[in-house]
């Protein structure tokens, strides 16, 4: 902060030029932050320096001030904040990549969800292996890339096991139109950001299959049973999972096809080809939330079931029939 009390503008590196990235560095961008977003896809720097991003956000025109490289090295240079806004599952790549660049302190915003399918690890966990000097945080909650690129009301939490640097960045985060919510529970976060990917899948193939809109609602409400039973064993807050992190972006991601994993989920009930569909995170992140499970005893019978229709080992018929002829309980039982 200035001597005055106002918010200086900080320098903002983006790492990740899709949808999201360039959605996010537009709204550093309205904060009034010195914006540098880096993409490996030279056309998609070139398309951003035109003031656009036609492959990921169509119609949508970008305000000029971010300065779109190819070069990590200058994206990185003098920046005080960091957003990875990378795949989940490259992001270990992507950060030794950055490792040398990344200046001593600068705060490491996740800006992906999901676990990391061949160790089961959480993103926050591989920052702290990769970048053992920076602090790291995950921003997250109920938000379409379009609707935040257009400037469209919108709240998201921003979570870091410090506070203190919570508040920090949600304070600097907040803009017109963005409204940054922060917590300490950065795990609370991260799992309800990761699973419920998941859920959006079996939404959308629920829907594809033309089930119903009661077999949708009740796929989504014990989802979140689901959700909460993995949260507890992970040590999350029950409140963070009720908030915008977990519940309020499980019912966001589960009832439009803007969502990739919904989208992805609605082609699969449909038995529509899934090749050349938008990258679905919640794919890779089913299995080894399954896998988790299993091996920490958590009843999780949808995520389990999604995993089983993806690796083709059953239909969504017979997933179906499975959840719906498992022993009767009390729904208090979770």
């Amino acid at each position: 902060m200035s001597a005055s009390g106002k918010k200086s503008g900080w320098r903002v590196a983006v790492l990740g030029g899709g949808a999201w990235g360039t959605a996010l560095a537009l709204t550093m961008l309205r904060a009034g932050h010195d914006v540098r977003l880096y993409a490996r896809d030279t056309d998609t720097v070139a398309a951003i320096a035109r003031g656009e991003n036609p492959r990921y956000l169509p119609g949508i025109r970008i305000a000029p001030g971010i300065a779109a490289t190819s070069d990590m090295a200058a994206a990185l240079d003098g920046a005080d904040c960091v957003l990875a806004v990378t795949p989940a599952q490259s992001l270990r790549a992507v950060l030794a990549a950055a490792r040398n660049h990344v200046p001593a302190g600068a705060p490491l915003v996740l800006c992906a969800k999901g676990i990391e399918r061949d160790t089961g690890a959480l993103l926050s966990a591989i920052v702290e292996e990769s970048l053992p000097g920076s602090p790291v945080a995950a921003l997250s909650g109920p938000s379409f890339a379009s609707d935040v690129a257009r400037g469209l009301p919108t709240a998201v939490v921003v979570a870091a096991r410090d506070g203190d640097l919570a508040a920090e960045l949600a304070a600097r985060f907040s803009a017109e139109n963005l409204r940054c919510y922060s917590s300490d529970d950065l795990i609370g976060v991260e799992i309800g950001g990761a699973l419920k990917n998941v859920f959006a899948i079996a939404a959308g193939a629920v829907t594809g299959a033309g089930l119903g809109a009661s077999a949708q609602a009740a796929m989504v409400t014990r989802g979140f049973v689901e959700l909460r039973r993995i949260g507890a064993a992970f040590g999350a807050k029950p409140e963070t999972l009720m908030g915008l992190s977990g519940l309020g972006d499980l019912l966001l991601t589960c009832s439009s096809a803007q969502s990739r994993n919904f989208a992805y989920g609605l082609a699969l009930g449909q038995g529509k080809p899934l090749a050349g569909l938008p990258l679905a995170e919640g794919v890779p992140t089913a299995g080894i939330a399954a896998r988790i499970a299993a091996e920490r005893g958590i009843e999780a019978p949808i995520i389990s079931a999604v995993a089983a229709i993806l690796d083709c080992k059953i239909t969504i018929g017979q997933a179906v029939t499975a959840l719906m002829t498992r022993p009767l309980k009390t729904e208090t039982d979770i």
